[in-house]
């Protein structure tokens, strides 16, 4: 990932008005959103699975205007999760040493 581009087949989770929304990963798509016949067809939308074990519902879809999601959680890969694991130690090694007590 890079930027602002967002993998949806790595979206684990959803950001919306009342909240996170656990989803199955693969599950968010982006279309263009369609409520009947007569919608107007240049709204875009998204849709996923949510993933919520507590629900008696399952699988719920989440569907709405795009607009409404207000983060997205991304699944980072093994190599993204070294490349941070790196970072953070370089920091943690460069402290100054009147911060340790």
């Amino acid at each position: 990932m890079s930027g602002t581009t967002i993998a949806t087949s790595k979206v684990g989770a959803v950001l919306l008005a009342d909240g996170w929304h656990r989803i199955i990963r693969g599950s968010f798509s982006v279309a263009t959103l369609r409520f009947g016949a007569e919608a107007d067809p240049g709204v875009l939308g998204f849709c996923c699975e949510e993933a919520d074990i507590g629900s008696p519902y399952r699988p719920a879809v989440l569907a709405g205007p795009l607009s409404s999601v207000l983060a997205v959680r991304q699944v980072a890969s093994a190599r993204q999760t070294r490349e941070l694991g790196h970072v953070a130690a370089s920091r943690w090694a460069r402290s100054v040493p009147e911060a340790v007590a």
